[in-house]
């Protein structure tokens, strides 16, 4: 059943035309209301265009919890995705920012244009996005090819039927410049911000945008602005295949592994083999069949967090058996399916973002290319990670961004933050995007999952929060150790 319909260029000084003091004057603020819990929500109208400030608006869900003491100013977080909600993430406010920052800040999140409960962009209905996820993503002939192209091309077809005049806005340039209107909404004169995972890329383009705007930024498990879509794909596939043999190392090291007996080499081989038979013969999964794809993505989840690895462990043990109904439940939950089948907008919305952030290979033929190149270096992940932006080749909005450094001239210091074995975005981004921006502080963690801060590092999170209160980042350069 469906969920409802909802209704190009760089990164440069075109972009500010029409001049900040004019737009500053016609943001108001934002009228807050109790929403329980003690978070206050509101709602924050931005133009569909942002060259046509006066056109069609579109409403962001904003949330906030107050400062427990003397206030600062406001602190807007940003979780990633591209599509997960800002909103949700500053609900777990408590969890996600310490004490001591949620005493100095309002603590503010918003679901960006096209996300949740901002315009939400929605493509296919559940039955139809159970089918896709399910879609074989390692085609091994042209049949299987042509039908994996065919359920891109119906993908993109949903996406432009449901949110034609939508999709060509929801870059994450439309979505920095939002952001300023939000600071300006809620009275900051500069921006204090976390963004992790993609919020870092969303930082970065706000940096460089409006580094006049920019009290302190902490980017948290950096994507690279300047690297290629294809590029990005394998590295981030490379990232994965690297953070599975850190698993299986640790896996191996400790009691009740299913891979007990064997070396590092033939546990990775035995888990691809796993994943391989899976194409032949799902896995059960309670009436869902797990297909190799299902499988695939409900292996990479775990990853994510160091934290969940023994959930991986004994999704792995069931799947060896035939059971794959926990690896079923790990690729529901980052796809953000609920258990009555229903699914948030994030998948849509992040393929919607990621389509025009950046040009991609326009035929099935170059994305089996790079994933053949792809599968030499990570062959569990690489080809599953490669082909899941096949709709990107088919879109209906041309892409308004070109992969480039950000250099934030003129910006205060900013704080990227990288994991050494971050699978989703690679340390090499962190320490990329470091060097790109003139101002960019490097603070390294050597540990593993996806992000650093409120991961259980007292060094990580000590730095964080003294540059956010204080404006005083660590030196450029500094390893925080793993925790174990």
């Amino acid at each position: 059943m469906s969920r409802g319909v909802a209704a190009g260029v760089t990164v440069s000084a075109v972009l500010l035309a029409g001049g900040c003091g004019r737009e500053e004057r016609a943001v108001r603020g934002l009228r807050w209301s109790d929403c329980g819990d003690g978070f206050e929500c509101a709602t924050l109208r931005v133009p569909l265009d942002h060259g046509e400030p006066d056109g069609e608006q579109l409403e962001l869900a904003v949330v906030r919890l107050p400062a427990s003491g003397p206030r600062l100013g406001s602190l807007v977080v940003n979780p990633g995705g591209p599509g997960a909600s800002g909103v949700e993430y500053a609900r777990a406010a408590r969890l996600a920012v310490s004490a001591k920052v949620r005493e100095r800040f309002d603590v503010v999140g918003f679901d960006p244009r096209g996300v949740g409960r901002s315009a939400p962009v929605e493509c296919l209905d559940d039955e139809r996005l159970d089918a896709f996820l399910a879609m074989e993503t390692t085609p091994d002939t042209a049949a299987e090819q042509g039908e994996l192209e065919a359920a891109a091309r119906r993908f993109a077809a949903g996406c432009r039927r449901h949110a034609a005049r939508l999709l060509p806005h929801l870059g994450t340039v439309d979505v920095a410049r939002d952001l300023d209107r939000l600071r300006q909404a809620l009275g900051d004169r500069k921006l204090t911000y976390l963004g992790k995972s993609y919020g870092t890329f969303l930082g970065a383009v706000y940096a460089d945008l409006f580094p006049d705007k920019v009290r302190a930024l902490v980017l948290d498990g950096a994507v690279d602005p300047a690297g290629s879509r294809v590029r990005m794909n394998a590295e981030q596939a490379v990232g994965f295949e690297k953070a599975l043999r850190a698993y299986v190392e640790d896996c191996l090291s400790g009691r009740d592994c299913p891979f007990a007996g064997r070396d590092v080499e033939a546990a990775m081989d035995e888990v691809g083999a796993l994943l391989r038979r899976a194409d032949a013969r799902p896995l059960e999964g309670g009436g869902r069949p797990v297909t190799e794809a299902l499988a695939t993505l409900g292996a990479l989840t775990p990853l994510y967090d160091r934290a969940s690895w023994p959930e991986l462990t004994e999704a792995l043990r069931r799947a060896l058996k035939g059971d794959g109904s926990l690896l079923l439940r790990n690729a529901d939950q980052l796809a953000g399916r609920q258990d009555d089948g229903t699914y948030s907008n994030q998948l849509e919305a992040g393929l919607a973002v990621n389509c025009v952030d950046g040009p991609y290979p326009t035929t099935a033929a170059a994305f089996a290319a790079d994933a053949a190149e792809t599968s030499r270096e990570a062959p569990r992940f690489g080809p599953y990670i490669v082909w899941s932006s096949l709709p990107c080749a088919f879109w209906p909005a041309r892409p308004t961004f070109s992969p480039h450094p950000l250099t934030a001239e003129g910006a205060p210091p900013i704080l990227v933050v990288g994991t050494k074995r971050d699978p989703a975005t690679p340390y090499g981004w962190a320490r990329a995007l470091a060097g790109e921006l003139r101002s960019g502080v490097l603070l390294g963690y050597d540990g593993d999952g996806h992000t650093a801060y409120g991961g259980g590092s007292p060094c990580v999170d000590d730095a964080v929060d003294r540059y956010l209160v204080e404006g005083v980042p660590p030196g450029d350069g500094v390893i925080c150790p793993g925790i174990r």
